[in-house]
């Protein structure tokens, strides 16, 4: 008759992190993109994030040498994440008005609803962009955002929609500036003027202005 101990379910043992590497970076990137966000690059401490992981520390240690690279690697995956969403807007396939509303918007929503991408640039910013000048990968990255918006804009130009003359950075920049804006000073600004500026209906209002404030900034007109 078999014993309790051989009939008793098996539980289930923990992946190995040479079974699924992907996944243990993943759950590593995660647990420190949180960690990072709540407490700067100074702040946190790579105990607390294995931690807040089921794999060990000495993996953070194996996959990101230490906690400077795996901030590198947060930093990373923070500006290949948005520029790779832009990418799916197919801006091509819209006439240009429409399609810089569209950039407008997505930046617009995308910062609202991925405040740790608007912190970690603000903790960059903090360390006066030294780790970024060590992401070679970064300006690559990044120049994708400037190619669409000079796609759609030489077509506004030549479609006598947009005003000629317009500097790609500066339209880049202006969206940026104030989708940027509405998270990072969400705070301040509830406090001075008690106004909650991640209130939906504040949201959506300000969300319009900002498009607007694109259009009227390239508009021909």
């Amino acid at each position: 008759m078999p014993t309790a101990a051989a009939t008793a379910p098996r539980l289930k043992r923990p992946q190995s992190w040479t079974q699924d590497p992907e996944g243990v970076k993943r759950e590593i990137l995660d647990a420190a993109r949180a960690e990072f966000v709540e407490k700067g690059l100074s702040g946190a401490r790579v105990d607390e994030i294995a931690a807040k992981t089921s794999t060990a520390k000495r993996m953070i240690y194996y996959y990101f040498k230490d906690k400077e690279g795996l901030y590198l690697a947060v930093l990373e995956e923070a500006y290949s994440r948005i520029r790779t969403l832009e990418r799916t807007l197919d801006l091509a396939a819209l006439p240009p008005l429409d399609a810089l509303a569209t950039l407008a918007g997505f930046t617009f929503d995308y910062h609202a609803e991925n405040t740790d991408f608007v912190r970690l640039v603000m903790i960059e910013n903090i360390h006066h962009a030294r780790h970024l000048k060590v992401l070679t990968k970064i300006s690559e990255i990044n120049l994708s955002a400037l190619e669409m918006i000079g796609d759609v804009y030489r077509r506004g130009v030549a479609e006598g929609v947009f005003r000629p003359g317009i500097n790609l950075l500066d339209i880049h920049l202006t969206m940026s500036a104030l989708s940027f804006y509405n998270v990072s000073n969400r705070a301040t600004i509830e406090q001075v003027f008690g106004h909650d500026m991640g209130a939906p209906a504040a949201r959506i209002r300000r969300r319009a202005s900002v498009i607007e404030a694109v259009l009227r900034f390239v508009r021909a007109d």
